[in-house]
């Protein structure tokens, strides 16, 4: 009889599971991780399992709350209480009933308080700063080997900012789901071709999440890390 092995996973769908096994068919051990909209340390998280397995990153949450318990439980991670923004200054971040829901754009806000039952709780001035900055300031200008991005309507712009000739994550994992509670969630299709033509491969897709891992180095991995 074989023994079945038991898996941890924090995030929403088993992506953490997915990225991990990228990461070790590629042979790094310990990737590094940029985690912007990181929002709970541990619940519905994509990073807290390499935290946990010894990585270490860079974790940006833009609510006081959640930074907090960032600080408390990631406290060997560089948590940052900021947004990503095209410059570095000060913005209205809409702290929504739902947390997971909140954001910076007042667009998504007011969608949600029409079409779904999710209100704006408070609104509160949060500093922002650019992707490059952060980077810089943070990890000596190099990318992180896995970007976890999910910020509610804010994607495109943190992706448009990733010089991604030189300086790029090797996996990506995206909200790529639009929200809705009457079951006309569509998938952001003009978000998954943006990554893919810029020299990604979708490795999976998890309805809500999409994974990418960057086309070269997948070519080129050595199967004999394949478990």
């Amino acid at each position: 009889m074989l023994r079945k092995e038991a898996k941890i996973s924090y995030s929403q769908c088993g992506e953490d599971l997915i990225v991990a096994f990228l990461f070790q068919t590629m042979g790094i051990d310990k990737p590094t991780y940029i985690d912007i909209g990181a929002n709970h340390p541990f619940a519905l998280n994509n990073s807290a399992l390499f935290y946990q397995n010894g990585s270490r990153g860079i974790n940006i949450e833009p609510d006081p709350e959640l930074f907090k318990l960032l600080q408390k439980h990631r406290s060997d991670d560089i948590n940052l209480n900021i947004g990503i923004a095209h410059e570095k200054g000060v913005k209205d971040f809409y702290v929504m009933s739902s947390p997971t829901m909140s954001t910076f754009s007042m667009e998504e806000s007011e969608m949600l308080k029409k079409e779904t039952s999710i209100s704006v709780s408070r609104v509160i001035r949060i500093k922002t700063d650019t992707l490059p900055n952060v980077l810089n300031d943070y990890a000596d200008g190099i990318f992180p080997d896995f970007l976890s991005l999910d910020v509610e309507g804010f994607e495109e712009l943190i992706v448009e900012s990733i010089d991604f000739k030189y300086n790029f994550p090797k996996v990506i994992c995206i909200e790529t789901l639009t929200y809705t509670e009457n079951n006309t969630e569509k998938k952001e299709q003009h978000m998954i071709n943006m990554i893919l033509d810029k020299g990604y491969m979708m490795f999976a897709d998890t309805y809500i999440n999409s994974i990418f891992v960057r086309t070269d180095l997948w070519k080129h991995r050595n199967r004999s890390n394949t478990v």
